[in-house]
């Protein structure tokens, strides 16, 4: 099982936390919903919660909730900025499909 991120994605990550002064890396997840069955739920965590997986890349921790873990397992963590849109992007190996909006996948 693993979860890695780009150079991109771990320099926003550490400039965000230092910037908000806690925390100690970034919670991924997925959830139920939209066209296609799952979207991601990604927020800064200031510790693991009871269940989390733990994954280090780059000097950044990655927790993941046990319900997500086999969903997410291969993702890589991107962070792109275009213009003045910045988001975080994911390559997830498990994805069969995405919505025509992009919001969504299912596996």
């Amino acid at each position: 099982m693993s979860i890695s991120l780009t150079d991109s994605a771990a320099t926003r990550v550490k400039s965000f936390l230092a910037a908000r002064g806690r925390g100690m890396g970034l919670r991924l997840g997925v959830r139920k919903t939209g066209c296609s069955g799952f979207a991601y739920v990604i927020n800064y965590a200031d510790g693991p919660e009871p269940g989390d997986a733990v994954y280090e890349d780059r000097g950044v921790q990655v927790f993941v909730d046990a319900a997500s873990v086999t969903l997410l397992d291969g993702t890589i963590v991107d962070f792109v900025k275009q213009g003045l849109n910045e988001a975080f992007r994911f390559r997830n190996p498990n994805v069969k499909g995405e919505c025509g909006c992009g919001e969504s996948f299912s596996v």
